[in-house]
């Protein structure tokens, strides 16, 4: 299946893309299921996933700055002593300025990923930590607003992380996505297909 390139939406800090990452193509994934329902395994960052959908059942998705060509749903860390659903809102507020949008379904376990080596290194330098992955919690939202609200700046709180947005099929959305996250992406899209067929 030929993949069409989706009308995008530039950020101007997509005009500087680093080209030194490292390939994450080369990373082969491990499944990625929790056997906790309520905790993360040890040695995982906690983390949010946010799958937002809009009106025509499209899912949000963005490019990072930092792996030219690689497409994601918003995420990001859960703060200490945070619950889940507090930071998934403040998380799709920080990443992409979206404050119009409700809860409507959530993966009832941890999905997780463990980072390629040298993505590990980078992060666990940036983080200050030993973090093998993230463990994430993933959560559906509809969004109410309107298109113009989407501002890849977030709410000023943060740096962007994004260069480009478009709403994708469930099928494009894996396509994007770097390896090392393919799997988790494919669970979430099966748990939540009800919501967009």
């Amino acid at each position: 299946m030929a993949f069409t390139r989706p009308f995008l939406h530039s950020h101007p800090a997509s005009l500087f893309l680093p080209r030194n990452f490292p390939n994450p193509k080369k990373f082969i994934p491990r499944p990625p299921f929790s056997l906790s329902m309520e905790n993360p395994p040890q040695g995982y960052r906690r983390n949010v996933g946010i799958c937002l959908i809009n009106l025509s059942k499209k899912i949000f998705a963005a490019s990072r700055l930092d792996i030219p060509d690689a497409w994601q749903m918003p995420q990001g860390g859960i703060d200490e002593k945070e619950d889940p659903r507090t930071a998934v809102m403040r998380e799709l507020r920080e990443e992409t300025g979206v404050t119009s949008a409700d809860i409507v379904a959530e993966v009832p376990y941890w999905l997780t990923y463990d980072f390629p080596p040298e993505v590990r290194d980078k992060l666990n330098q940036q983080w200050g930590s030993n973090w093998k992955g993230q463990a994430q919690k993933w959560f559906l939202l509809k969004f109410t607003g309107q298109d113009e609200e989407i501002n890849l700046s977030g709410d000023g709180t943060e740096k962007a992380e994004f260069g480009e947005w478009s709403w994708l099929s469930s099928q494009q959305i894996v396509d994007l996505a770097v390896d090392f996250k393919k799997p988790v992406y494919q669970e979430v899209l099966t748990v939540f297909s009800p919501y967009l067929e």
